[in-house]
């Protein structure tokens, strides 16, 4: 009896922290468990990562209405998450509910029809204008994303139909907090460590990164 008693005062322990996360960061479930290697050195595989709400606690220059900074206006204003400038954020790739969710970095805000070839990173396009270059002109407004892995992924996710550009709508938070191996519990018990994919939620459901490592 008092071994039941102890599990059912356990199981409101983890939902009472999982509420106040909840509170905190403004999206369920808050922490996702790193699942591959697409965002190393900044991000583990296993790591667990707290996902915040993109419009709290956002910086003034954020882009627009967005809550997200971008890494190039994240180099211009010294803005710093996870080793590198501008956010991570959590995305649906081209919007579908059913796919995998994307833990990657926003590299830049484009707008509609835009031809974003000259303010992209020459190292990770292998194209010689925005004809050469997928989802160039923007079919949309949003972000061009890319993981930070500089082996496995050194190309944005948009040039290798991983997602199209990344309508604001899409994204579901951005990474504020890492906690190292933590994560490994969740993956382990979860038994959905597939190729392909980059992080599971930890309440259940799974975010990826695309092919890279084991996901993009």
């Amino acid at each position: 009896m008092q071994f039941l008693r102890e599990i059912v005062v356990s199981l409101l322990i983890v939902v009472a922290v999982g509420f106040v996360l909840f509170a905190i960061s403004g999206v369920w479930p808050p922490l996702v468990a790193v699942e591959s290697d697409s965002m190393e050195p900044h991000l583990q595989k296993g790591d667990l990562v707290l996902v915040m709400d993109e419009n709290r606690f956002e910086p003034a220059f954020a882009v627009g209405d967005t809550g997200v900074v971008t890494a190039a206006a994240g180099a211009e204003n010294d803005y710093h998450r996870f080793g590198g400038p501008g956010d991570v954020i959590v995305y649906r790739p081209s919007g579908s509910a059913a796919a995998t969710p994307i833990i990657h970095r926003a590299h830049l805000y484009v707008e509609a029809d835009e031809n974003w070839y000259d303010r992209a990173d020459p190292d990770v396009i292998d194209a010689s204008s925005c004809a050469d270059l997928a989802a160039c002109p923007a079919p949309h407004a949003g972000f061009i994303t890319k993981g930070d892995n500089r082996v496995t992924n050194d190309y944005y996710d948009q040039t290798r139909g991983i997602s199209t550009v990344v309508e604001p709508e899409w994204v579901k938070g951005r990474a504020v907090v890492r906690i190292p191996w933590v994560g490994w519990i969740r993956l382990v018990a979860s038994d959905l460590t597939l190729p392909g994919l980059s992080a599971t939620l930890f309440a259940g459901g799974t975010i990826g990164i695309g092919p890279g490592s084991q996901l993009a």
